[in-house]
C-alpha cells in the first residue's frame, strides 16, 4: 500500500493527518458497498479503541483489526488509479 499516514506526523500536525484521510475519503461513494465498509471500520475501530484502554502491552490481534481499514485504502487507490489511466 502506498498510502500512509505516519504515527509522528498524525501527532506532530492532527489537523493535516485529518485533512489527508478526508481528501482520500472523497473517493468512498464510488465503492460499490460503501456503507458495509464504513460499518465494518467503525467495528474495527470501536474494537481498537477498547483494545488500547488502559493496556500497556502490545495487543496481539492488532493486525487483524487493519484489515479492514487497508482494504478500503486499496480499494480507494483502485479507484484513483483507474481514474489516472482514463485521463490519458
Amino acid at each position: 500500500m502506498t498510502w500512509n499516514i505516519a504515527r509522528a506526523e498524525a501527532l506532530a500536525d492532527p489537523l493535516a493527518a485529518r485533512l489527508k484521510v478526508m481528501t482520500k475519503l472523497k473517493r468512498l461513494a464510488e465503492l460499490d458497498d460503501p456503507e458495509a465498509d464504513v460499518v465494518r471500520i467503525l467495528v474495527d475501530a470501536i474494537l481498537l479503541v477498547e483494545s488500547y484502554r488502559g493496556a500497556r502491552h502490545q495487543i496481539t490481534f492488532l493486525p487483524e483489526l487493519t484489515k479492514s481499514v487497508d482494504a478500503l485504502l486499496r480499494e480507494l487507490d483502485i479507484i484513483e488509479k483507474a481514474e489516472e489511466l482514463a485521463a490519458f
